[in-house]
C-alpha cells in the first residue's frame, strides 16, 4: 500500500490554509472571524517553536483560571493520546471542541504532532451539518449535547467509520449511554482537566470492553490524598504532583471510580451525601417518567439540618402527581439521608464559556423549590 500523504494544510471552517502560510505571516490575507484567528494563531505558535502557551481553565467549579503550560507538557498528552488510539500519520481528525479549552486545543496539537489531517469547525451541536457530506474521519471528540445531537440527526454510520471517539466535559447521561450502545467504534468517557493537560484517565463506555472504572493512561502515576482525592503525577504535569478536588475510588495503582467532587459533598444533620451519586438515580428516574431534563443535586440551606439534600429540575414545574412519583422512586432507590427533602425548578439552568453546567449562577437565579 502506498504511504498516506502527510498534511501540508488544514481546513477551518470549510477554508483551506496552508502551514507554511502560517509560519510566514500571522495574518492570512482573507477575513477571518475571532474564533477563526485564535485557532490559526495557536496553530501558528506552535509551528514556530512556542514554549509556553497560557491555558484558561473551564470554570465548572469555579472562577475560570489563567494558567501556563509547558510546550513539552502538552506534546507529551499527544504522544500518549496518539500511542494508545495509534494515531499517525494520514489519519483524519475532526476538530468541533472549543479551541479556547484544553479539549479543543489539544486535537489541534495532536493532529500537528501525529501528522494527521485537521477538518477543524467552531462548536455546534451537530459539527457534521458544517463539513462536506463525503467527509469522513478517523478520530474525533464531543461534548455530550455534541455526540447526542450527532446521533439524534442519524449520522451513527459516519461515526462508525471512525476508530476512537472521546466524550468529555461533562458526565455522560443515562440516556446518552443507552444510545451510544448502538455504535460499534469505540467510545471513551474521558476524565482530565487544563493542569494535567487534557485526558489522564479513559472510560469504554461501549461493546464488549465497556467498563464502569476509569483506566489511567500508561506511565502516569495516580494516587489519593487524605481526602480520597485523586493525585496525579508524570509528564502531563511537568513531573509536577497534582491534587484534584476529585473523591475517587483507588482500586489499583492504574484503575479508580469517580465518587464525585469534594466541594460537592452535603452536609446533612451531619450525614455527608456525594451530590453526584444523587444525581444519577435522579437522571434515571426523569428519563423513566419521560422527562428528558437536566438535574442537578446540592444543598440548600436548612435551620435544622444545615443543608437540606435539594433537587434542580430544568424548566417548568412537574405536576403533583409526577413529582410525587418521581420522589418515590428516589426513595426506593437512596439511602435515607440521600433523597432529595424538596425539587427546585430553574426555567435554563446557567452554563460555563466551555458549555459546562454552571451550578453556582444557577443557584443565585430564580429557582422555586416545592417540598415532596
Amino acid at each position: 500500500m502506498p504511504s498516506p500523504s502527510l498534511p501540508t494544510s488544514l481546513l477551518l471552517n470549510g477554508r483551506e490554509f496552508s502551514y507554511a502560510s502560517l509560519q510566514q505571516s500571522p495574518t492570512p490575507p482573507v477575513s477571518l472571524n475571532g474564533y477563526e484567528a485564535k485557532v490559526l494563531e495557536l496553530l501558528r505558535q506552535w509551528l514556530l517553536g512556542a514554549q509556553e502557551f497560557g491555558l484558561r481553565t473551564s470554570g465548572s467549579t469555579g472562577q475560570p483560571q489563567l494558567i501556563t503550560l509547558k510546550r513539552r507538557q502538552l506534546a507529551a498528552s499527544a504522544a500518549r493520546t496518539g500511542d494508545y488510539f495509534d494515531l499517525g500519520p494520514g489519519d483524519r481528525a475532526l476538530v468541533c471542541l472549543n479551541c479556547d479549552f484544553i479539549g479543543g486545543k489539544m486535537m489541534l496539537v495532536r493532529g500537528l504532532e501525529r501528522n494527521m489531517h485537521l477538518t477543524v469547525v467552531e462548536p455546534h451541536a451537530d459539527p457534521f451539518d458544517f463539513v462536506a457530506a463525503d467527509a469522513a474521519f478517523d478520530f474525533a471528540a464531543f461534548v455530550p449535547l455534541q455526540l447526542r445531537a450527532v446521533l439524534a440527526a442519524g449520522r451513527a454510520g459516519r461515526l462508525n467509520q471512525m476508530r476512537a471517539i472521546l466524550v468529555g466535559g461533562a458526565g455522560a447521561e443515562p440516556s446518552l449511554l443507552v444510545e451510544i450502545q448502538q455504535l460499534t467504534v469505540p467510545v471513551y468517557l474521558t476524565y482530565g482537566m487544563t493542569e494535567t493537560a487534557s485526558h489522564v484517565a479513559l472510560r469504554r463506555l461501549n461493546g464488549p470492553d465497556a467498563s464502569p472504572h476509569y483506566r489511567g493512561l500508561p506511565g502516569l502515576h495516580l494516587g489519593q490524598d487524605e481526602r480520597g482525592c485523586l493525585t496525579v503525577r508524570g509528564d502531563v504535569t511537568d513531573d509536577q504532583l497534582i491534587v484534584t478536588n476529585d473523591r475517587i475510588d483507588l482500586l489499583d495503582k492504574h484503575t479508580f471510580d469517580w465518587l464525585g467532587r469534594a466541594d460537592f459533598v452535603i452536609n446533612s444533620g451531619g450525614v455527608k451525601v456525594q451530590a453526584e451519586k444523587v444525581e444519577q438515580v435522579l437522571d434515571v428516574a426523569l428519563a423513566e417518567l419521560g422527562q428528558l431534563r437536566r438535574a442537578f443535586v446540592a444543598g440548600r440551606p436548612d435551620e435544622r439540618l444545615g443543608q437540606a439534600v435539594t433537587a434542580y429540575v430544568e424548566g417548568e414545574p412537574l405536576p403533583t402527581p409526577l413529582e410525587k412519583r418521581l420522589l418515590a422512586l428516589l426513595a426506593e432507590r437512596l439511602g435515607k439521608y440521600e433523597v432529595p427533602k424538596s425539587v427546585g425548578y430553574v426555567p435554563a439552568f446557567k452554563t460555563t464559556a466551555s458549555g459546562k453546567l454552571d451550578r453556582a449562577a444557577t443557584l443565585r437565579g430564580d429557582g422555586r423549590g416545592r417540598r415532596g
